[in-house]
């Protein structure tokens, strides 16, 4: 029987537990991290998951004891004071007119270290700042962490478009890179709303399936291609890659669908105009900056 925590931004580890330890599934535990000792929620680690772990095993981290009663009660105490750092850093940062947008902050269970995350856009010199937090936070370890928004995104937690738990704070380890090529060859309209996350940036699952859509793409005539259907010659309007059919312009002006069986190509132009506005999945809803969406320069930079 083998249990584990989940650390920040959904790193995995197992946990060293002594013989005579009586650990049970939930309960929280005080364990030694590189940042300190820090507490965490257990889980039981099921059967697949230790034969993953059998091929790369994370690094194991040890117990330092399960939380009692009073432990529990100073972890509520943490949490209070955490929020009042957070308002009182953020605060020192705005006298000082950086550009700095806290995401949170955690002390170790012992008090004597606290990490404030931010994002910004450009690096921060933040030594004035680092002058004030000492004075207010004395004989505590005071350490400043510039994030990327998809990181931000990570720790904060929260359900996406999907109903789901963010991927990042789910089950994502590393953020691939996504661009809006993507969207536009699954048929996805460039609306900000339709294919970016929390963080700004383009949603990773756009990744997950574009392979079986490249693989669909294959077996179906492009957007614009003239076709001859049993109702006459039309020009395709759209693919529907996942029901593995496409939508025809008939010469009348009519649209239809039809599978790929039920049409020929065919040479030459076809003088159809296909350009219309109902034709969402191949034409922009709104006017989008393309680049913004796509900056994923610093988005993540691991450093948590």
């Amino acid at each position: 029987m083998k249990f584990a925590i989940r650390t920040i931004k959904n790193q995995f580890h197992p946990l060293k537990v002594a013989d005579n330890a009586n650990i049970k599934h939930g309960q929280y535990v005080l364990v030694k991290t590189e940042k300190g000792e820090e507490v965490f929620q257990v889980f039981l680690v099921n059967s697949c998951i230790q034969h993953q772990w059998e091929k790369h095993q994370p690094e194991a981290l040890s117990v330092v004891r399960i939380m009692n009663d009073e432990d529990m009660k100073t972890y509520e105490e943490q949490k209070e004071l955490e929020i009042k750092a957070f308002y009182k850093c953020r605060d020192f940062a705005m006298k000082r007119n950086l550009v700095m947008k806290f995401s949170q902050a955690r002390y170790t269970f012992d008090r004597k270290k606290i990490t404030f995350y931010y994002t910004a856009p450009e690096r921060v010199d933040f030594r004035e700042l680092l002058k004030d937090l000492t004075q207010e936070f004395k004989r505590v370890r005071i350490d400043l962490r510039h994030i990327g928004v998809r990181d931000e995104t990570s720790i904060l937690q929260g359900q996406g478009i999907c109903g789901q738990d963010y991927c990042c704070c789910k089950f994502l380890k590393k953020f691939e890179q996504v661009n809006t090529k993507l969207a536009k060859d699954q048929g996805i309209p460039i609306t900000p709303g339709k294919i970016t996350g929390t963080c700004g940036r383009l949603l990773c699952c756009l990744n997950y399936e574009y392979k079986n859509y490249l693989d669909a793409a294959k077996t179906l005539p492009p957007v614009g291609s003239g076709v001859m259907t049993p109702d006459g010659i039309g020009k395709i309007f759209m693919v529907n890659f996942l029901k593995k059919t496409v939508n025809v312009k008939l010469e009348d002006g009519k649209i239809k669908e039809y599978t790929k069986n039920e049409i020929e190509m065919i040479d030459g132009e076809v003088n159809i105009d296909i350009e219309t506005e109902g034709n969402l999945n191949y034409q922009e809803e709104e006017i989008v900056d393309i680049k913004s969406l796509e900056d994923d320069k610093n988005s993540s930079t691991g450093n948590i």
